[in-house]
């Protein structure tokens, strides 16, 4: 195992056990997730991997293929735009989303700014969701207005 891949520890595949019932539990704090009702937000927990990343580490490259969203658990990410603008995004926020629904290639790089705990979806998670969770469908679609704004 090389270093990067050192660096990010999974913390195992959620499902409906206690690591899914505590991810599901930490979602709906946020508020994404708060009018999701509890079964949405195992199916949600258990579709993707918890992940801890150190600060600097590189979730997502600007002009690459969709291929991965995180929900942001804990600690901020700095959204560095192709324009040159940063913004930041924190606990509760999703990031990589776009790209994915859109069929696209990445429009920004996503730096951890301080350590993160995430959890990491795949593309195919999130088409499967956004597809069949009315809850994780209306986070995405408020993700996407929020951003577009």
């Amino acid at each position: 195992m090389n270093a990067a891949n050192r660096a990010l520890r999974t913390q195992g595949t959620p499902s409906l056990n206690a690591d899914g019932a505590r991810i599901a539990s930490r979602l709906g704090t946020f508020p994404l997730f708060q009018d999701a009702d509890r079964g949405d937000l195992l199916t949600i927990a258990a579709s993707g991997v918890e992940l801890d990343a150190p600060a600097g580490w590189s979730l997502i490259w600007a002009k690459t293929p969709a291929d991965k969203a995180y929900v942001i658990l804990s600690g901020e990410v700095d959204i560095k735009l192709t324009d040159g603008k940063t913004v930041r995004l924190g606990a509760g926020d999703v990031v990589g989303e776009k790209a994915i629904l859109e069929h696209k290639l990445r429009s920004a790089t996503v730096v951890a700014a301080t350590p993160l705990e995430v959890l990491h979806f795949t593309a195919d998670a999130v088409t499967q969701l956004y597809a069949d969770v009315p809850a994780f469908r209306a986070a995405l679609d408020a993700t996407l207005a929020k951003h577009a704004a």
